[in-house]
């Protein structure tokens, strides 16, 4: 079995451009400045890249996950011209304040929870890879984010392009290893000069 690292990332506020409420419409699928510049970078060093997103939309009603599955492949068509696309994408479609017997039934996905984390770290493994974990990375813009890649055992990165949230990590006691204007400072800045893995350009 190969190892590999991994980047594991939110979507909404970290690569594209978030929405007061659940993004809806493939019109508001616009990507924050330089992500797929950075993710390109990412995956030339060698990193598997995978979305983990909360999702709960799909609870409320507001949103079918037929449309986030169309916004998930808008997003990746978007990012194909830097061949930054994703290796693998999940997202979590329960809601604590709205039951629904089909989504609860993964309700352990939802962030700060590392359900999705888990199921990829599973799937890696049946196609013969075994992620390096502490050398592997969590990026988010939400306290959830930088929890649920503690949580996992992973280094968290906290992007200010959403939400941002230092100050909530701060009151929750859940630090981030470093806190980066967007996705590009993360990865370029941090991340990759961080790591032995040769960048091939």
């Amino acid at each position: 079995m190969q190892t590999i690292s991994a980047l594991f990332l939110d979507r909404d506020g970290t690569i594209i451009h978030d929405s007061p409420d659940s993004i809806t419409s493939l019109d508001q699928v616009r990507l924050i400045d330089r992500a797929d510049d950075a993710l390109a970078l990412a995956k030339q060093a060698g990193f598997k890249l995978i979305m983990v997103s909360n999702q709960g939309g799909i609870a409320k009603g507001i949103v079918t996950q037929a449309r986030v599955d169309e916004i998930n492949a808008h997003m990746q068509s978007l990012l194909a011209p830097k061949h930054a696309t994703l290796d693998l994408l999940y997202y979590a479609p329960s809601h604590p304040k709205y039951p629904n017997a089909e989504y609860d039934m993964l309700k352990h996905w939802r962030k700060p929870d590392t359900g999705m984390i888990e199921q990829a770290i599973y799937d890696l493994a049946t196609q013969g890879f075994m992620i390096d974990r502490a050398h592997s990375f969590f990026i988010g813009d939400k306290q959830i984010d930088v929890e649920c890649g503690l949580r996992a055992g992973l280094r968290a990165i906290l992007v200010k392009t959403g939400h941002g949230e230092a100050e909530k990590c701060q009151e929750k006691n859940t630090l981030p290893d470093f806190i980066a204007s967007d996705l590009y400072e993360a990865i370029a800045s941090y991340i990759l000069k961080r790591t032995s893995k040769p960048i091939h350009q």
